[in-house]
C-alpha cells in the first residue's frame, strides 16, 4: 500500500523533508554519479525562497515503512509568457518501477495543469535512466528538443584558445564583472540583455521565449544566494553608449567545489559577429583558473542545434556528458491516458 502526500515547499520539515531531499538525491546519484549529494540544507533554503513568479506543487508517496517510493512536481510561471504551459517531473527508484506509482503520481499532477489551464505539459528525460523515455513514448509525447549536458575537464582546456581570445578582438567595448548580485545601476541594462538575447533555439517546443522584470531577476538571485550559490557575471559594455553589449555568467557552490556551472551566455543582436562571445568566455575560464583552482569541471546545458554556443565550447575543449530530450503532450491527451 502506498500513501500521497501533497507537500507545501515553504514550510515543509520533518521526516518529509528529510524523504523529499533524499528521493531527489536518488535520482541525482543515477543522472550524476560521479557528484555529491545535496544537503537537505541547502534543499530546505531553496525551497524557502522559489521566486514568487514560480509556483510548485509537491507530491510524495510513501510506503509501508515510511520511505519515499515516488516523487512528482508540476511548476509553472506566472509570467506574461507561456501561460499555456507547465514542466512536470516524476522520478520512481529502480526497485518500485514497473508498478505503476508513475502514473500515479501523474494522476495526481494532470488535474493541477488542468485547473490551472495549462494546456500543454513538458518533461524532461536523459539518457541515464531509460524508464523516464519509455514512459514519454508511452504518454504518446512527442520529442520537443534534444540537448546535451557539455562538460569541460578544465586539465583539457585548450590554453591556446584562452590566450588567443583573452584579449578585446575588438576596440569600443569595457569588461566588467559582477560578483553576486547585480547592482542597481546597472539592473535595467542587464534585463534588456538577456530578454533582447532570449533567441535561443526551441526545437520542436511550443513555447514563448521568456522575458524577465527586474523584481524576477532579484527573485532569482535570492534563490541562488539561499542555496549558496556564488555567480560571477563577466559583462561588455560599449563605450560610446553605455550599452550592455553581451554576459556570460558561471555559478559556483562550496557544497560541490570541484563542479562549475556555465549558466547563461549572450550578445546582443547589434554586437554579434566580431567575437565578443569568445572574449568574455575566455576572460571567465581565466579567472575561474586563478581564484578557484578546486574547480576540476564545467558543466553546460546546449541545445544540439545552438550552433554558434557549440562551436565555441567545443573549441574549448567541450563534450558530451549526458544526452537529454525535453518532451511535449498536450494535458488532454494524459487525462484521456490516465482514464483509459
Amino acid at each position: 500500500m502506498f500513501a500521497l502526500e501533497s507537500l507545501d515547499l515553504n514550510t515543509v520539515d520533518g521526516l518529509p523533508a528529510v524523504q523529499l531531499n533524499a528521493i531527489w538525491n536518488r535520482q541525482r546519484l543515477e543522472t550524476l554519479p560521479d557528484d555529491p549529494p545535496i544537503p537537505l540544507e541547502e534543499n530546505l533554503q531553496g525551497w524557502r525562497n522559489i521566486p514568487e513568479f514560480v509556483v510548485v506543487h509537491e507530491f510524495l508517496l510513501w510506503n509501508e515503512e515510511h520511505t519515499a517510493a515516488a516523487v512528482g512536481e508540476l511548476e509553472y510561471y506566472l509570467t506574461e509568457e507561456n501561460r499555456h504551459m507547465a514542466f512536470f517531473d516524476i522520478y520512481v527508484p529502480p526497485e518500485n518501477r514497473c508498478r505503476g506509482l508513475g502514473k500515479q503520481m501523474l494522476a495526481c499532477l494532470a488535474p493541477i495543469a488542468v485547473e490551472h489551464e495549462r494546456p500543454l505539459l513538458i518533461t524532461r528525460t536523459t539518457e541515464r535512466i531509460p524508464a523516464g523515455q519509455a514512459f514519454a513514448e508511452r504518454l504518446g509525447a512527442s520529442r520537443g528538443m534534444e540537448m546535451h549536458t557539455n562538460q569541460l575537464r578544465l586539465s583539457e582546456l585548450d590554453r591556446g584558445w584562452v590566450e588567443r581570445w583573452r584579449n578585446p578582438p575588438t576596440d569600443g567595448f569595457t569588461l566588467g564583472l559582477l560578483v553576486g548580485a547585480c547592482p542597481e545601476e546597472l539592473l535595467d541594462a542587464i534585463v534588456a540583455l538577456l530578454n533582447n538575447t532570449s533567441d535561443v533555439p526551441h526545437g520542436e517546443l511550443a513555447i514563448d521565449e521568456q522575458k524577465f522584470t527586474p523584481k524576477q531577476l532579484r527573485d532569482m538571485e535570492q534563490f541562488q544566494q539561499a542555496r549558496s550559490i556564488q555567480r560571477w557575471t563577466m559583462y561588455l559594455q560599449e563605450d560610446a553608449s553605455g550599452r550592455i553589449a553581451g554576459l556570460t555568467e558561471v555559478m559556483w557552490n562550496p557544497h560541490r567545489p570541484q563542479i562549475l556551472e556555465q549558466g547563461f551566455t549572450g550578445v546582443d543582436p547589434a554586437f554579434r559577429k566580431r567575437g565578443l562571445g569568445r572574449w568574455l568566455k575566455a576572460a571567465m575560464i581565466e579567472k575561474v583558473l586563478v581564484e578557484r583552482p578546486e574547480v576540476l569541471f564545467v558543466r553546460t546545458g546546449n541545445a544540439n542545434e545552438n550552433a554558434p554556443m557549440l562551436k565555441i565550447n567545443t573549441e574549448m575543449g567541450f563534450k558530451p556528458y549526458q544526452a537529454a530530450t525535453l518532451w511535449q503532450i498536450e494535458t488532454q491527451k494524459v487525462v484521456d491516458y490516465l482514464s483509459a
